[in-house]
């Protein structure tokens, strides 16, 4: 494959063989700067651009937006390899430590480094843990690739997130905005988010990506056979996921450019609590996968899906709550604006830790 690593041909490669840079791989921090800055550039320079970008919406986010990340997703999970799940759903160390991660301390922390670091900006913090109670089921895929984690894991991880997301987002979002500031004597806020509103999101954003690869692999094995799948459809198909990834950027960053780059002093604001996050999380993640005995592979992704945000929902949730012009909503737009470099950084340095880990 030449595009999911910076360490690997992901189409034919297993987990134990050498992996080789391509060149698109090579430059992939270039590639994700230059789409964040044409993105800036055109929201900022084209008049109405994000107007017209927002015209049509899929389950409150931008049709474009909707696309790129569809087309992203798509070619990872028609890697996976959907006879090998059992494999992972009998790990309950995995998954146990994964629903803690994210549906206990991820959220928690948040909360903390919200009202730690935000305590004079009420419409940010709130924005922030909202940031927090979106667990990711998007881009993690693509995190997760790069850094050569287990395909089969993800997706079962995913695919559990996406359930709880649907039952515990707004009992968690009641929770962190109105019950636990009351208790401690703090302002409280309100989510008025439906359950309905967050399962149309699972299932647009992964059910379809997810229901596509997998008819893809089914399908193709049995007419092409599994070599000729993983060698000739595979990597015919594999560049799209970096395209899909790079045209998402640029959109995203196109539809908020004016409103990130008119509040420079909002955004740092916003930005440190964020970056303490996603590295707190990711270390975090990273260390209790090692802990365990985990694979290299299985920390990996343990510790991407643990660290990565679905800021899709958590800004529509925003902007449905609170306005798209809210504080609340550019908290969200600034969530991927850190996140998305930051989590190619922790690729890299997943990556190096690689042949450390294969010692401990």
């Amino acid at each position: 494959m030449t595009t999911a690593s910076p360490a690997r041909d992901t189409a034919s490669a297993t987990p134990d063989q050498p992996r080789h840079l391509s060149t698109l791989d090579r430059f992939l921090p270039v590639w994700i700067g230059l789409a964040m800055l044409v993105g800036l550039v055109l929201g900022r320079l084209v008049p109405g651009l994000g107007k017209a970008l927002s015209a049509v919406e899929v389950e409150g986010v931008s049709l474009p937006i909707a696309i790129g990340l569809l087309v992203m997703m798509y070619p990872v999970l028609a890697k996976v390899r959907y006879d090998r799940l059992d494999t992972v759903t009998a790990d309950h160390r995995m998954l146990g430590a994964s629903l803690a991660l994210n549906w206990v301390i991820g959220p928690a922390l948040m909360f903390a480094l919200a009202w730690l670091l935000l305590p004079d900006l009420p419409e940010y913090r709130t924005g922030l843990i909202i940031v927090g109670l979106a667990r990711c089921i998007a881009m993690v895929i693509i995190w997760n690739d790069l850094a050569c984690g287990d395909r089969e894991a993800a997706a079962v991880l995913v695919a559990l997130n996406s359930v709880f997301q649907v039952l515990m987002f707004g009992l968690l979002g009641w929770f962190y905005l109105s019950v636990l500031p009351g208790w401690l004597g703090l302002p409280q806020a309100d989510l008025d988010v439906s359950p309905w509103q967050i399962a149309g999101s699972v299932l647009v954003f992964l059910g379809l990506p997810l229901l596509a690869g997998y008819l893809s692999r089914t399908v193709g094995e049995k007419r092409w056979g599994r070599t000729a799948y993983e060698t000739s459809f595979l990597p015919r198909i594999g560049p799209w996921a970096l395209y899909g990834l790079l045209f998402t950027i640029v959109i995203l960053f196109a539809l908020q450019g004016d409103q990130i780059t008119t509040s420079p002093l909002d955004v740092a604001r916003i930005a440190l609590p964020l970056l303490a996050y996603f590295a707190l999380m990711w270390g975090g993640g990273f260390a209790l996968g090692a802990a365990l005995g985990m694979t290299y592979e299985r920390t990996t992704t343990l510790a991407f899906t643990a660290a990565g945000n679905n800021f899709e929902l958590a800004i529509a949730v925003a902007i449905a709550t609170f306005g798209v012009t809210s504080g609340q909503a550019l908290a969200g737009v600034v969530g991927p604006l850190i996140e998305v470099p930051v989590l190619v950084g922790l690729v890299y340095v997943s990556l190096a830790l690689r042949k450390r880990f294969r010692h401990v």
